[in-house]
């Protein structure tokens, strides 16, 4: 049986375990990128493994998401990211070089390498044709150590393009599509690769926006493959070195496979609060826009923001209308403003922002009190835009400016005439904000500096035999990790200051959540299918963890979320008949017996203090028991652990 292009991969880097779907399989990890609302947890994790320097082929750390310096935090933790990757072998992009998934695509990222970043997005790397998975910071900070990094060996899924895009239909609504068809949990322990003759098609940041939305659907990762279209852009990168041909095997076999024409697509729009909810943007032409925001990691390279400048010259934007824009990056901005497309952009009324994430992680740009935002982003996630009841919409940039430039939802391809936009044959390098580590010698020597924000690295509690401990938080379906760990200009600056951050978990569902939790001492936490969907935010395991709560019995888990769980020594339990879930009320306290033997058989009996028992699942591998034995996976790893 031939294989797909993410088994050749897996198989090129499988350090132990086999490659039957369902099975633990250990790989050897290329490349390491952070950014700074994840990083500075996952460095002092490092610095925790007392490992003197990464030894991996290429690790980054990028300042993307927390660029507003209001005060001294940030600056802080920017001061100290610079610091501790210079010491420890770690390449740094300065802030304002852009945002990591861009940057990464642009000028880092390889055919048939792979990478683990601190950032959900990381798929992205899937569009150049990278096995790129998002992880949460400990997994990162053990890959830079040597170590493998593990996953349950996903299905594999093929979504076939067919035929070309038309007209102002774009990446983003092909992404959009196949949230319609999958929803946000049916890529949920599966890599979705993308196939057919359509591919040819597409463009590498086309195909970046794409495998970066596929974070959306639940998959594992997305993966185009690496093709001629590959070459040409590496090439105008000046890295045509770094290409290499990668496609599946003609008798490959597949567990799905989804059949797409891209010339019947017609523009979508992901109406609030779910990136799957979704509709033909024709269906909501009366609905009036108060925001338009153009930019993130899914929409923001130099191809999008030329046919945004291409829409708005000579025009100017709706009166009732704010519209941002985000480069994706220094070099994106640069080319803009070297071809004059970017003075199009401010003519038309726009505010041009920083090249960082921004508005996409509740960073500045909030809309009015209920107002309708369109957004070129991944998410819509109720309050991730910074305002409470904020309707946001996902939308292509097209869509975006079509409604920016008529106050309304609009159709772009209404518009009179088609965009004429290629990509260029050169784009222009400069890598003067990325800085190198020290030499080893020097590193040795080099002092971390650390501002008072940055507090140590909390401390979780290895398992006894029996728990009892509090119910003291229900939660329905698709709790995401901005429910758990919300993100913002109010709470980011304290991403690495654990004890001033737990004050805000939760804060979207249950304000009192966080003194309930401290009072309780040990806690359990209920709630309903995909729990802990969206971002890889380790916060939102290490917080929980810090407040004491001990155990999370869900209907399912979203996979990078279960991870963390574990890693932070928190035991994440499944329902085995979901009705049980209706039979508990918080405030419960809820006894879990014979946790060691549970594990091992794979079941663990939960009793109330009615007397009511249920079962609960508890899938693990030998080494994931020993990691919530121990406390977590810094304790595994200091007791020798691998």
């Amino acid at each position: 049986m031939g294989k797909t292009i993410a088994q050749k991969i897996i198989g090129a880097h499988l350090i132990s375990g086999n490659m039957t779907p369902g099975s633990e399989v250990a790989l050897k990890i290329d490349q390491t990128l952070t950014q700074d609302a994840t990083g500075t947890m996952a460095y002092l994790e490092f610095e925790t493994m007392g490992i003197p320097r990464v030894k991996t082929e290429f690790s980054i750390a990028y300042v993307d998401h927390n660029t507003l310096q209001c005060g001294f935090e940030n600056s802080d933790d920017h001061r100290y990211l610079q610091s501790v990757a210079a010491k420890h072998g770690v390449y740094f992009s300065r802030p304002g070089n852009g945002i990591c998934h861009q940057v990464h695509l642009e000028r880092f990222g390889k055919p048939g390498k792979t990478l683990i970043g601190s950032d959900s997005h990381t798929p992205t790397g899937g569009g150049i044709g990278m096995l790129a998975f998002g992880a949460g910071g400990m997994d990162v900070a053990v890959a830079m150590g040597g170590g493998a990094y593990y996953i349950t060996m996903p299905r594999m899924f093929k979504v076939n393009l067919t035929g070309k895009l038309r007209p102002y239909v774009t990446a983003k609504d092909v992404s959009l599509e196949l949230l319609r068809i999958l929803s946000v949990k049916g890529g949920v322990g599966a890599i979705i690769e993308w196939g057919g003759p359509g591919v040819a098609t597409l463009s590498v940041p086309e195909r970046g926006t794409i495998t970066n939305m596929g974070t959306e659907l639940g998959a594992t990762t997305s993966i185009f493959p690496s093709d001629e279209v590959t070459r040409q852009f590496l090439k105008a990168q000046g890295r045509e070195g770094d290409y290499i041909p990668l496609a599946s095997d003609p008798d490959a076999e597949y567990d799905r496979i989804i059949d797409i024409d891209l010339s019947a697509l017609k523009p979508m729009i992901a109406c609030p609060h779910s990136p799957d909810n979704v509709v033909e943007v024709s269906a909501l032409k009366d609905v009036k826009v108060d925001q338009v925001c153009v930019g993130s990691c899914t929409n923001s390279s130099l191809l999008d923001l030329l046919k945004v400048a291409a829409m708005l010259k000579g025009k100017t934007i709706h009166p009732s209308v704010s519209l941002s824009v985000s480069p994706g990056s220094r070099q994106v901005l640069t080319m803009l403003s070297d071809c004059g497309a970017l003075s199009d952009i401010l003519a038309s009324g726009a505010r041009v922002l920083e090249c960082a994430c921004g508005p996409c992680i509740g960073m500045g740009f909030s809309p009015n009190s209920g107002g309708v935002s369109l957004r070129t982003f991944n998410r819509n996630f109720l309050g991730r835009s910074g305002t409470k009841d904020g309707q946001v919409y996902l939308v292509s940039p097209e869509t975006a400016v079509a409604s920016a430039l008529t106050g309304y939802i609009t159709d772009p391809t209404t518009l009179a005439e088609p965009l004429n936009i290629s990509m260029p044959e050169r784009f222009l390098i400069n890598d003067s904000a990325v800085l190198p580590p020290l030499p080893p010698e020097e590193g040795e020597k080099a002092q971390v500096l650390r501002g008072p924000n940055i507090k140590e690295f909390p401390k979780s509690k290895p398992f006894a035999d029996s728990l009892t401990a509090k119910l003291v938080l229900k939660v329905g379906d698709n709790i995401t990790t901005d429910h758990i760990m919300p993100a913002g200009a109010k709470i980011l600056p304290y991403r690495s200051n654990i004890p001033y951050l737990s004050q805000f978990c939760f804060e979207v569902c249950d304000p009192d959540f966080p003194s309930r939790a401290k009072a309780a001492g040990d806690g359990v936490i209920v709630g309903g299918s995909n729990y802990g969907q969206g971002s890889s935010r380790e916060h939102a395991a290490l917080v929980p963890m810090y407040l004491g709560i001990r155990c999370v019995i869900a209907k399912s888990f979203a996979r990078i979320h279960v991870a963390n769980l574990i890693n932070a020594g928190i035991l994440p339990l499944t329902f085995e008949h979901p009705e049980d879930y209706d039979c508990l009320a918080q405030d419960a306290r809820l006894t879990i017996s014979d946790i060691r033997k549970g594990m091992e058989e794979g079941t663990l009996t939960v009793t109330d203090d009615q007397g009511r028992s249920f079962r609960t699942l508890c899938h693990l591998t030998q080494r994931q028991q020993a990691i919530l034995l121990a406390g977590g996976l810094l304790n595994y790893t200091k007791e020798g652990g691998v």
